[in-house]
């Protein structure tokens, strides 16, 4: 086991509502995000289908910042 690392960053699906709101923040259309399959392992544990927005988690030591990822057929 590793201890002080979280191997999986938290990854969170987004409803329709806080995926547009991401959007309008970033001026970036949905499905300009960068792509994440539908077959990948966290993306199955969470129930999303493609057309859909994911954020991401990530701790790099200093603090915890999101990122953002459209999910595509594959």
């Amino acid at each position: 086991m590793v201890y002080g690392y979280d191997l999986v960053p938290k990854h969170e699906l987004l409803s329709e509502s806080e995926a547009k709101k991401v959007s309008k923040k970033f001026n970036i259309p949905i499905d300009k995000f960068p792509k994440i399959l539908e077959s990948d392992p966290q993306v199955t544990a969470l129930g999303a289908k493609p057309g859909q927005l994911i954020e991401i988690t990530r701790n790099d030591g200093t603090g915890n910042y999101p990122y953002y990822r459209y999910v595509v057929k594959g």
